[in-house]
């Protein structure tokens, strides 16, 4: 069992829908890599790829039984809308929304926070990898 895990992750489409994937990088409180993740979508928007990221960051989280959950995304919509800074209008995203909500019950405490790009090389670099094998 570790105190705290850091997830940082990464969803995008290339076409907005189109090709999507999602990449996942999990490390404890030193940065050290835990795990490392990446899907293959397959046709979808880059913001339900965002929340399809963090769903599964969240649940691949739970084989650490953290304390803290500390997830960092550069997608401000999505961040905005965990914090509840924004309301969740797209349809297509709220049962996205609900599933990383419910998900995110499995820890004591979990935040979220928007980083720039730069910050979030490592999962950005997983999803290219896949969908550069898939299309």
């Amino acid at each position: 069992m570790v105190k705290t895990l850091k997830i940082f992750t990464d969803g995008g489409a290339r076409g907005n829908p189109g090709p999507a994937a999602i990449g996942v990088v999990i490390k404890n409180n030193k940065g050290e890599v835990l795990k490392e993740y990446a899907e293959y979508l397959g046709k979808t928007t880059n913001n339900q790829a965002e929340y399809r990221a963090l769903l599964k960051g969240l649940e691949l989280a739970k084989e650490f039984k953290p304390w803290e959950v500390i997830c960092y995304l550069d997608s401000e919509l999505v961040v905005k809308q965990m914090n509840q800074e924004f309301k969740v209008k797209d349809k297509d995203l709220q049962p996205l929304f609900v599933q990383v909500w419910n998900m995110a019950i499995n820890f004591k405490k979990v935040s979220y926070h928007h980083i720039p790009r730069d910050f979030n090389k490592e999962a950005d670099k997983l999803l290219n990898q896949e969908l550069d094998k898939r299309i």
